[in-house]
């Protein structure tokens, strides 16, 4: 059957604050500063959880608190305060109510979660990326609104032979309820923002260290039932909380200034990862760690003011700005780690700026060639660092744990095998990468694709590994070993790489041409595309 098409088959990414910055072949005559712009981050993405949840808030010195909130009855109230708290109140519902989604996609990436996302709009059906826990596709709340709407597109996508959609469904009989406690009195809200006079908020998660937040904050709802606390703060604000723990405290100055410019263009070509919960970024991992003002230090500060609203560009378009701790000798292409179409500046590089290995004459993608790099440590950038090259051994009890919870949580059907027999790395791209990992169990083989190897076994550090089996004195199979190299994803820059890179006397501008070749450092303009779906 052919899908109704309910959206553009190009877009364009528009700042919201600064109106659209490229529209359908328009230019748009919009200055653009770093200081105009405001992010929209999720530091605290599922509250309300756990009924335990809370969250203490309060401002700097003897700093008052605004709290703008909206109440249940749909007014709007202003209060202020030094301090306050917010819990969580289950509240019963008049009678249970269905939350259910058709969750089309399960993935450990938002970048192979969005190429998913592409190739069901290219049917002409409405989604979504989400991320209960793993990135997932659903299709789109919205459009899919009733239970016999999706249940239809269920019947229908099965009937064209799709296996994996599921409906996610349960019935909830309560739900969570925010609670503002302030001056001794509590005020149930689903929309609160909070403001201080010093733009400074300290925020204590639970029995966490507090933070300390510029900007504004706002609990709002999410698509999951509970709440996510947003801190609305300025771009190069935000730098300050993202630069020193991304690439260390004692970073050699041009290796924080490649840092900053790259995570400066990494925020703003991410804007849209977080669309189906109205907020832009998150602060862990899965975008940039980010600690707000605590930890913020003179160093990553004078970078931040070295670089003010410069980003890298390809095109006049912002680069996919990649980049993971350590590369493991050689730097990987886009396509390597997950789906979607290669970058023209995202190469695989051996990481060094001496002629150690020619990828070229011997390309990793063959097992015997990729052994033979691994053995190498001297001459790289990241030589002598810890996770360089390691070596990890799992048995097979633990190796079958990991599987069958990963193979569970994604809904797999072999997620009740019994034991793993035999593991074997099936294919490699040319920079070494796993692409195929194919684990035989005794309920069949399950396939393993690119970066899904990493997230279905504890061990492995990155995608850059081989095994080896551990046999006992009865040749019984009774483990393996991983040997690899690098942390992280390997795709872009290698933060310790730099390091050595910035120690040679190299500027954050040859650096970043190092590693993404090709392209060009500019200021904020109006000429500059953040980000452009492909067609």
């Amino acid at each position: 059957m052919r899908w109704p098409s309910l959206f553009l088959p190009s877009r364009l990414f528009c700042l919201g604050s600064l109106g659209c910055l490229l529209s359908l072949g328009t230019l748009a005559s919009v200055p653009v500063q770093s200081k105009d712009i405001t992010l929209k981050v999720g530091i605290v993405q599922q509250f309300g959880n756990e009924d335990r949840d809370q969250l203490s808030l309060s401002g700097t010195g003897n700093d008052t608190l605004t709290f703008t909130l909206v109440n249940l009855a749909g007014q709007t109230q202003t209060l202020e305060g030094k301090q306050a708290t917010i819990t969580i109140n289950r509240q019963g519902l008049s009678q249970p109510s269905l939350q259910e989604y058709l969750v089309l996609s399960d993935h450990a990436t938002f970048e192979t979660a969005e190429d998913n996302a592409k190739q069901w709009r290219a049917k002409g059906i409405e989604v979504e990326v989400t991320q209960p826990e793993r990135w997932q596709v659903w299709a789109k709340r919205s459009t899919y609104g009733s239970a016999g709407v999706r249940r239809w597109l269920l019947a229908s996508l099965r009937s064209q032979g799709y296996d994996f959609p599921y409906l996610a469904s349960r019935m909830v009989s309560a739900k969570p309820q925010a609670i503002l406690v302030l001056n001794g009195q509590k005020y149930p809200t689903n929309s609160l923002t909070v403001s201080a006079s010093k733009n400074q908020i300290q925020v204590t998660e639970g029995q966490q260290k507090n933070q300390l937040y510029p900007g504004n904050l706002v609990l709002q709802p999410n698509a999951y039932g509970n709440y996510t606390l947003v801190n609305q703060v300025p771009l190069e604000a935000y730098l300050r909380g993202v630069v020193p723990h991304e690439i260390g405290h004692n970073a050699p100055a041009n290796a924080a200034r490649a840092q900053t410019i790259i995570a400066r263009t990494y925020a703003l070509r991410n804007l849209r990862r977080f669309a189906a919960d109205n907020y832009e970024l998150c602060a862990t991992t899965h975008c940039q760690v980010y600690y707000g003002l605590k930890d913020a230090n003179p160093e990553a500060d004078k970078a931040i003011a070295a670089t003010q609203g410069q980003v890298l560009t390809y095109n006049n378009e912002l680069v996919d700005a990649l980049y993971s701790s350590t590369t493991g000798g050689v730097t990987a292409k886009f396509s390597d780690v997950w789906n979607g179409a290669d970058r023209p500046y995202l190469k695989a590089l051996i990481d060094s700026p001496q002629k150690v290995w020619d990828l070229a004459q011997n390309s990793l993608e063959q097992e015997s060639a990729f052994r033979k790099f691994m053995s190498l440590q001297e001459g790289f950038n990241e030589t002598g660092r810890k996770v360089f090259r390691w070596r990890y051994t799992a048995s097979l009890k633990e190796l079958t744990q990991d599987l069958k919870d990963y193979l569970a949580k994604r809904k797999h059907p072999l997620a009740n095998f019994t034991t793993i027999q035999n593991m074997q790395v099936t294919r490699r791209s040319p920079s070494g990468r796993v692409l195929l990992l194919t684990v035989e169990t005794d309920r069949g083989p399950v396939e393993l694709a690119k970066n899904e190897a990493r997230s279905a076994f504890g061990p492995p550090r990155s995608t850059l590994f081989y095994l080896e089996p551990n046999y006992n004195n009865e040749k019984q199979l009774l483990g393996f070993t991983f040997v690899g190299g690098g942390l992280g994803h390997g795709v872009g820059m290698s933060q310790f790489g730099s390091y050595r890179l910035a120690q040679l006397g190299w500027s954050a501008e040859k650096i970043l041409e190092f590693y993404y070749p090709g392209t060009k450092i500019q200021s904020l303009n109006p000429r500059l595309v953040f980000w452009q779906d492909s067609p």
